[in-house]
This record gives C-alpha cells, sequence and structure tokens, in this order.
C-alpha cells in the first residue's frame, strides 16, 4: 500500500444519486452535478488526510464537468466496469468505492478496495 498517495475515492454517481427519491430521475444530469457540488465542498465527511476525488457518471448524467477537487470520469460504456477498471488501475494506492451495488461492491473489493454506501458522501 502506497500510504504517501492520497486515498482514491471514486463514487458511483447514479448509484448515490439513486439512493434517495428526491425527484432525480427528471434531472440527472443536474442531479450528479449537485453530487459533485457537494463532493467539492464537504470532501468525505469522516476521512482525514488528503483525498482524489473521482465521480463516475454514465447515460444522461454524461457530460458533468469536472471542478477543482472532483474529477468527472464519463463511461464509456457501463459505468461499474468504468469503476473496476478504474479500482484495477490504482495500483498499491488505497482506494475506496463508494456504491450501494452489491455486485460492484463484490468486485472492486476483490481488487482490494475499501467500500462504503451512499450515506458516507450523501447525508439522507
Amino acid at each position: 500500500m502506497d500510504d504517501n498517495a492520497p486515498l482514491l475515492v471514486i463514487v458511483d454517481a447514479a448509484n448515490v444519486v439513486g439512493s434517495v427519491p428526491d425527484g432525480w430521475w427528471r434531472d440527472r444530469r443536474g442531479a450528479a452535478e449537485r453530487l459533485r457540488d457537494r463532493l467539492a465542498a464537504d470532501g468525505v465527511p469522516g476521512r482525514s488526510g488528503a483525498v482524489e476525488i473521482v465521480l463516475v457518471v454514465e447515460g444522461a448524467a454524461r457530460g458533468v464537468e469536472p471542478v477543482p477537487g472532483v474529477r468527472v470520469e464519463a463511461a464509456p460504456g457501463s459505468g461499474d466496469d468504468h469503476i473496476v477498471a478504474l479500482t484495477g488501475q490504482a495500483g498499491d494506492r488505497a482506494v475506496l468505492v463508494v456504491t450501494a451495488d452489491r455486485e460492484l461492491r463484490r468486485r472492486v473489493g476483490e481488487l482490494g478496495a475499501e467500500v462504503a454506501g451512499p450515506r458516507t458522501v450523501r447525508p439522507t
């Protein structure tokens, strides 16, 4: 584990946005932008030290721009597959994947990532 590198936090935008029935389905891109802005402002509550936040978007949320503190990656296909690929590319870095998707949690867990649910970054 590379203790000098910041924690890589990969957020499954579709899953986190969809975790609260607040009308997100009427404006998926806007919901992803609000999540991005919350991450930029608040980071990852309860985590001390440096973090690198990557918000993975897909579908109607493609086109969300990055902001300082949050890199946005549009999945070329499946968001889950892109998250798995990013996790695999992290090498020796510590990785936290934020999602409630059980299959995705299993897949990234097998690669050594820590997993946490949407409430980690989105209070209800």
